[in-house]
């Protein structure tokens, strides 16, 4: 049952454009988490998938010269963007990685992925998001291709096209649901902040990789907390935006999603 790990990409971000481009020790920040999710073992293709504008252009440009497969499709229906990759590139299961999410641990990629396989008699649908426990910017969905399909027939509302799946981990009684939660018991989703939406957000981001990669390119998500521990200003670059998320505008309609999972600027 093959794997593809999609990681969905675009510079057109309204609140921190060409994000994806930033530097982080030499190269954009984009490639710098391609090599990262790299480092897992538990897929068989890694697919960038951007849009069809050509502002995009250099998206591809930049992962075809590195090696990466890229898909191009619609920028709003990533629902769609999705679903066509997966059917491109033959896959069984889908993987969906943002490509806000420079930090993310490969090993938390593994241990969703293989939860997922080893329990694919169980579950259409596994992530470490429902709920969340892991930081924030390690965020790792895995489903069917025929789960996703469902949801590409049947989903309508927008954000459940511009978000690619809510349709299913919204509908419980639809689809079996998993869920992976930190091996610690605790819940850091609303402490730390691992992803990029904000300056500050680069920043903090840029000080962990000139802190870590030097000794470790392979760094883990415990060396972070470990620095940050050892560094709490650190920590203090982008923590008023710890808990923000996409939830935000939408508690009124998503059924399986609380307050308390969120957070207002």
């Amino acid at each position: 049952m093959s794997v593809a790990i999609i990681v969905q990409a675009r510079v057109g971000s309204t609140r921190f454009p060409r994000k994806i481009l930033q530097n982080i020790l030499g190269k954009p920040l984009l490639l710098r988490q391609l090599e990262r999710i790299s480092q897992a073992k538990s897929f068989d293709q890694l697919i960038v998938a951007t849009t069809n504008n050509t502002s995009d252009d250099i998206i591809e440009e930049i992962c075809v010269n590195e090696g990466y497969e890229v898909f191009r499709g619609s920028e709003s229906d990533l629902l769609d963007r999705h679903y066509q990759a997966g059917l491109k590139y033959k896959a069984d299961n889908l993987v969906k990685i943002p490509s806000d999410c420079p930090l993310i641990d490969p090993n938390i990629i593994d241990r969703v992925v293989n939860y997922f396989l080893d329990n694919q008699d169980k579950y259409d649908f596994v992530s470490n998001l429902h709920p969340a426990t892991y930081p924030d910017g390690n965020d790792v969905e895995i489903m069917s291709m025929s789960a996703l399909e469902v949801a590409w027939k049947e989903a309508k509302k927008d954000y459940e096209r511009e978000h690619t799946t809510p349709f299913i981990w919204d509908n419980p009684s639809r689809f079996r649901i998993g869920n992976v939660e930190l091996e610690s018991g605790l819940n850091y989703s609303m402490d730390y902040r691992f992803t990029i939406d904000y300056i500050e957000d680069y920043q903090f981001i840029k000080v962990v990789y000139d802190e870590l990669y030097p000794l470790n390119p392979k760094f883990s998500l415990y060396d972070i907390l470990d620095l940050l521990n050892k560094k709490p200003e650190i920590k203090e670059i982008n923590s008023k935006y710890n808990g923000v998320n996409w939830y935000r505008n939408y508690l009124n309609q998503l059924k399986t999603v609380a307050q308390t999972e969120t957070k207002l600027i």
